[in-house]
């Protein structure tokens, strides 16, 4: 009887495995698109996810019933996931984790997520930095960049500044000054690269601000401001729309999904992209405020 094969294989174990050619198993994990890691110069492939891999390539994924987000955040998204969540019950497991961008891409490219948001700069540039981000992570060319809507990025703030700012009382290169508690995302966060950049133009940094602490997510910001316990934060006006918050308007940022294509055609990433385009969902959008729907769905990049 053939020995079992371990936890961990090397390539000729691999290639025995998936009954593949050696050279085809290293190009597969050179590509990033067979699960395996590098140790000592070696790749060590996980048996476990090798089984799951296969699993999920089989009939194109069409029965898997896992449909796990993570990356930026958006109260439009959640809002759309917390229903197909409420619609599917216990047949199918759907959920969003607001990591930041850049911790959304790593776990997809690890195999731990099943879609990734993301938002990195201004909409008339997304076209040139969307597929440049996403080509510094494994499994990059596996991916289609999916866009979901434009949205509206800026300050989010009490309704008291925000009036001050429309009646020109307080300029917005103002709230930069030490008496202004800024509540800040963390690092990779699109929030934080839109802040930066703001920040930069005006001649300041994020660390010479007077920070009161990170927030994981953009509805966490909104509400410390919310609260009283800090004055401004950078996110969407969909959030300070969300909390009854005031909004200053710092650019137009394409809010985009990224999604592996052995899934893409699965019933569930179908189902939310639908939903995106419904215009039932648009109009709660509308309500929010700051968003633009015209090119919800469309494919924007993938690799060739």
């Amino acid at each position: 009887m053939d020995a079992p094969f371990p936890e961990f294989m090397n390539a000729k174990q691999v290639a025995e495995y998936l009954d593949l050619n050696e050279k085809k198993v290293y190009a597969l994990a050179n590509d990033g698109l067979l699960p395996a890691t590098k140790v000592t110069g070696k790749w060590l492939f996980p048996k476990a996810m090798l089984d799951k891999w296969l699993l999920d390539s089989c009939h194109n994924g069409a029965l898997n019933d896992r449909l796990l987000i993570a990356g930026s955040d958006d109260p439009l998204l959640q809002m759309v996931v917390g229903d197909m969540a409420n619609k599917l019950g216990s047949t199918a497991l759907v959920g969003y984790t607001s990591t930041g961008t850049r911790q959304g891409l790593s776990m997809l490219s690890k195999g731990h997520v099943d879609m990734c948001a993301i938002h990195w700069g201004h909409a008339e540039e997304a076209a040139l930095r969307h597929p440049a981000l996403l080509q510094q992570y494994a499994g990059h060319k596996n991916w289609v960049l999916v866009h979901a809507f434009e949205r509206k990025q800026g300050l989010v703030v009490s309704q008291e500044i925000a009036e001050c700012v429309n009646n020109r009382s307080l300029m917005p290169q103002e709230l930069i000054a030490s008496r202004w508690r800024w509540a800040l995302r963390q690092e990779g966060a699109g929030s934080m690269r839109a802040l930066g950049e703001w920040l930069h133009n005006h001649a300041y940094t994020v660390d010479m601000l007077t920070s009161v602490g990170v927030c994981h997510s953009e509805r966490e910001l909104a509400s410390a401001i919310a609260r009283g316990e800090a004055d401004v934060g950078c996110a969407s006006q969909s959030t300070a729309g969300e909390f009854g918050l005031g909004f200053i308007p710092l650019c137009t940022e394409a809010f985009e999904l990224v999604i592996p294509k052995n899934i893409y055609f699965r019933a569930l990433p179908q189902q939310l992209l639908q939903a995106l385009a419904d215009t039932e969902v648009q109009g709660k959008g509308d309500k929010l405020g700051g968003y633009q729907f015209e090119r919800t769905g469309a494919q924007m990049w993938s690799a060739k």
